[in-house]
């Protein structure tokens, strides 16, 4: 339960950190999509481990096998299965934590419920499970490209009370990946790098806030009630290992505004309706209004680094352990292209339920 997301774009991921390999099925995917196992590997390479000093050193090639729903370079309408092979995992790092709970991890809470669980790397409970999410959002963002000229870019906005300055144009993905931090205001990156590799060089870990911009997304987007389309995106978002906060427009610097403040007026501009102000965050009743969305996602300091800490094992006994392994010293460098799926599932499906609903009586 709870592996899938979805209803007419519905991906389904499994695998665990150091099991056999990890992967993805994507039933809904329209036939006849252009589709490449290169195209899927440039976001995982963004993903994946070892890409720089301020990420975890497990080097991990990551490549991306399809083994159904594509035939000579064109979807099929079927199943579409993608595999990625665990290929550098050193489960022996885990023995001495078998019996523990760590702190602020899932070793608790998944026994809790299934009274069994793998020990290694976190098992399912670790992000490197975000590789089918990053795999199969690569999918939907070819499709939201190819049919409907959308747009996506998340990037790195604060590290701890790092902040890039506001930007108003439109961040491009160049610029985002021209540092290894992937924030587009370089004396900005620069500081967020050296304040990583400071913890890095403490055995501690940092978090941050990641910025999510999204254009081209056109108005009726998204369904009420329970499927409001930044209630889908807070779902989402919310889903990603480490991730803590989200706020969408305003958010919460919105509780500060007074309403005559706040409110985005309509004007009629070029054709179409416009708002003269975006604090609503290109969504008015859960449902998109054609402004570009943009919306933040918070992630705590990564919870396993290599200092001691106190804890207890399954019997209740206080122990003092000390985390071996490779870690991320912050996580947001690698969860910038997570985010970024997520977004394009979420858009896609609800630009799939769209056309369905809205033109069954033109068929």
């Amino acid at each position: 339960m709870g592996n899938t997301l979805g209803r007419l774009f519905r991906v389904t991921t499994f695998g665990e950190s150091h099991g056999p390999g990890i992967g993805v099925v994507i039933d809904g995917c329209p036939p006849r999509l252009p589709l490449d196992a290169r195209e899927i590997q440039v976001e995982l390479d963004r993903r994946r481990p070892g890409q720089s000093q301020l990420v975890t050193p497990r080097a991990e090639p990551d490549k991306v096998e399809i083994l159904s729903g594509v035939y000579q370079g064109l979807t099929l309408g079927t199943p579409i299965a993608l595999l990625v092979g665990n290929k550098n995992a050193y489960s022996g790092d885990y023995d001495s934590l078998r019996e523990l709970f760590r702190p602020s991890h899932a070793d608790y809470t998944y026994q809790a419920k299934y009274a069994y669980r793998d020990p290694n790397g976190g098992g399912r409970a670790s992000a490197r499970e975000t590789i089918g999410r990053v795999a199969a959002g690569a999918v939907a963002l070819k499709i939201l490209r190819l049919v409907a000229g959308v747009e996506l870019c998340a990037c790195v906005e604060s590290i701890q009370e790092i902040r890039m300055p506001e930007m108003p144009d439109f961040p491009r993905r160049e610029d985002v990946d021209a540092s290894a931090v992937r924030c587009p205001h370089s004396p900005t990156a620069w500081e967020m790098e050296q304040r990583i590799l400071e913890a890095q060089s403490r055995n501690d870990s940092v978090g941050g806030v990641i910025l999510c911009r999204g254009r081209n997304l056109r108005p009726g987007l998204g369904e009420p009630v329970f499927d409001r389309l930044e209630a889908d995106l807070a779902k989402a978002m919310l889903s990603i290992p480490a991730t803590k906060g989200f706020e969408i427009g305003s958010g919460f610097a919105g509780t500060l505004l007074s309403g005559s403040e706040h409110n985005d007026a309509f004007v009629f501009n070029g054709g179409r309706f416009r708002t003269e102000t975006n604090r609503s965050g290109g969504v008015q009743g859960g449902i998109s209004n054609g402004e570009e969305i943009y919306f933040r996602v918070a992630f705590k300091p990564t919870a396993t680094f290599a200092r001691p800490q106190r804890t207890v094992d399954a019997q209740g006994n206080t122990v003092d352990f000390t985390v071996r392994g490779r870690h991320d010293p912050c996580v947001l460098p690698r969860a910038v292209p997570v985010v970024e799926a997520m977004a394009a599932l979420v858009f896609v499906e609800h630009w799939m339920r769209d056309i369905a609903q809205n033109n069954i009586l033109s068929c």
